[in-house]
């Protein structure tokens, strides 16, 4: 007997649309990937700053704070990798269910990890958001000092260094943190939100470039 068998899935009364009509927008689930040090945490936050601002359900489902609960039992392994990002994909999906833009940065390096975290969601609730950056750029900037302790081993497998990052093929949205400053990147964001979240939107941006 497998171990689903005796479950029986409840039926809610209210609906994923109940709640995005009371919340007043779409859900959806924008999922930055990229390499360390590419901008992915920085940009989710700042997309959800913004779209809290503006009345929108929002949260962040940042890889170091969910490595820190949720997934603290699991390694840097392929097969761990892989389990990380499918608990995190079921997480969005529960959290989308209930009418929220979701904003996941992991580096997520696999594409087959990617797609079946896109399968779970309809067409449009899913958004892949590539932060593309180049290595060395990446590298240069090492906010969390990782890229030093990579090459020095202290950090086996690493992405980028001595484990591969497969770039996406066809995402939703390309934002090259090595060209574009944080507010352009913003914005950027912010139009391919579903429901148009940037439409009535408009002002100088600074261009700051992203923390290197």
């Amino acid at each position: 007997m497998g171990k689903l068998d005796n479950l029986t899935a409840y039926q809610r009364r209210l609906t994923m649309v109940d709640y995005q009509k009371r919340n007043g927008h779409r859900s959806a689930l924008l999922w930055f990937t990229g390499l360390s040090g590419s901008g992915k945490s920085t940009l989710a936050h700042l997309v959800e700053e913004r779209l809290f601002g503006m009345g929108w359900y929002t949260y962040v489902l940042d890889a170091d704070n969910l490595r820190a609960g949720l997934n603290r039992d699991l390694g840097f392994s392929e097969a761990e990798r892989r389990e990380n990002i499918r608990r995190v994909g079921e997480v969005a999906r529960l959290f989308t269910d209930a009418g929220i833009v979701v904003l996941a940065a992991l580096i997520s390096p696999f594409s087959d990890d990617r797609n079946r975290v896109r399968a779970l969601f309809a067409p449009g609730e899913f958004i892949e958001v590539f932060v593309k950056c180049p290595l060395e750029v990446c590298e240069a900037r090492d906010p969390k000092g990782l890229y030093r302790k990579a090459r020095r081993g202290e950090i086996p497998l690493f992405t980028g260094i001595d484990s591969p990052y497969e770039e996406p093929h066809t995402p939703e949205l390309v934002i090259d943190t090595s060209q574009l400053g944080i507010d352009e990147a913003v914005r950027r964001v912010l139009q391919a939100v579903p429901g148009k979240a940037l439409t009535a939107e408009s002002g100088e941006y600074a261009e700051r470039p992203f923390p290197g």
